[in-house]
């Protein structure tokens, strides 16, 4: 008897369930794919979405609506005027970000909807836009998808390879309020159609601080650990060029890089020796050169380029005094006492702090040509 109860009552919970009070029938849904955020010349806030249309016959294979609005929640009233459904937040899949948006202090707190309502999810890519969101928004292509699914792609795919990073609004959260490392997110920039940048760099309080190029992006994510394959070209010194296409270019492959940091405090500083282990495989190489015969100067050369480009790269973080290596947590984890001294303004200890860096790298494989 017991277990008729039991089943009785599972039956009643799943109708109600079913019946619950914010259902929405699909065909008056509208589902945005892409939110942007950006000032106006006025410095009002402009929100941007991007929402597929179904329909064989319908050319025009999505709709974009922007608001002026002062949060995001606002916006959303809005946005149901002019969309053909209502409006549901949670199949977002990224978040455009302006430049003049990131310029300003406090602007994280335009995101507090996605974090504070349960309904919405944590999982869209938040992504900085070098120039006007707008750009983006009203981009419309015959042979390529909708922009929604043109930038998930690219941002899988080049992550994948370590040319950029992949920020979800959870990533954003943590690297937010984790005083031991500052923000990255990815950046994307017009240049007659979408072009991947590389990766923004954002201080402790999320505001815009440097961007980072392809290369410069490997090598970040090389450091930070990050990096379990990556494409590196590099020119060769001493090679001379023997013609206008046959030049002293080097390409590679680099796979699972191992990092190692060690850190230490000497004399009122903070000191990080960084011993990185590279190895790689040749993937082109456009220059007469006898790998198998040579194969150790060429290591120490690659080597030698690679510290470089780091070196130049670690300033550039100190000169902005932000720290998207992280390396505020090794110095929390061995240096306990020293780093909460300096803990509210690390961006400006690690700015006078010693980093060396070393490079070893190893040639893994040249191909079946010499």
């Amino acid at each position: 008897m017991s277990r008729r109860l039991l089943v009785a009552f599972i039956v009643l919970a799943v109708a109600f369930m079913t019946g619950c009070y914010d259902r929405v029938d699909m065909e008056n849904v509208a589902f945005p794919l892409t939110l942007g955020l950006d000032l106006d010349e006025k410095e009002d806030l402009i929100v941007y979405v991007i929402e597929p249309v179904f329909g064989e016959k319908i050319k025009k294979k999505s709709n974009e609506i922007a608001v002026k609005a002062q949060s995001l929640r606002q916006a959303r009233g809005e946005f149901d005027r002019y969309s053909m459904g209502v409006f549901i937040g949670r199949q977002i899949q990224q978040i455009l970000v302006g430049r003049r948006v990131l310029q300003h202090d406090g602007w994280f707190q335009l995101l507090d909807v996605f974090y504070r309502d349960a309904k919405n999810s944590l999982t869209p890519t938040v992504i900085a836009v070098d120039g006007p969101v707008s750009e983006f928004i009203s981009l419309h292509s015959e042979d390529k998808p909708i922009l929604p699914l043109f930038l998930n792609g690219m941002i899988e795919s080049k992550s994948s390879y370590s040319e950029t990073v992949k920020a979800d609004l959870q990533d954003l959260h943590h690297q937010m309020f984790e005083k031991g490392i500052t923000p990255v997110v990815s950046e994307i920039k017009y240049k007659k159609d979408v072009y991947l940048e590389g990766t923004t760099l954002l201080d402790h309080k999320g505001v815009y601080a440097a961007s980072l190029n392809k290369d410069e992006t490997i090598f970040l994510n090389i450091l930070k650990k990050k990096s379990d394959i990556a494409h590196l070209s590099f020119n060769i010194p001493g090679v001379s060029a023997e013609s206008p296409l046959v030049t002293g270019l080097l390409s590679f492959t680099v796979s699972e890089a191992d990092t190692k940091i060690k850190t230490s405090f000497r004399d009122d500083r903070f000191r990080f020796e960084i011993k990185v282990d590279m190895p790689i495989t040749l993937t082109e190489r456009v220059f007469s050169y006898h790998v198998e015969k040579n194969k150790k100067d060429l290591e120490e050369i690659i080597a030698k380029q690679a510290e470089q480009k780091m070196i130049k790269l670690i300033k550039k973080i100190q000169k902005a005094k932000i720290d998207p290596i992280g390396l505020g947590l090794y110095a929390r984890a061995y240096e306990y006492k020293s780093y909460k001294r300096v803990e509210e303004h690390w961006g400006e200890a690690l700015s006078g702090a010693e980093i060396d860096v070393t490079v070893d790298v190893t040639i893994t494989g040249s191909g079946p040509v010499r």
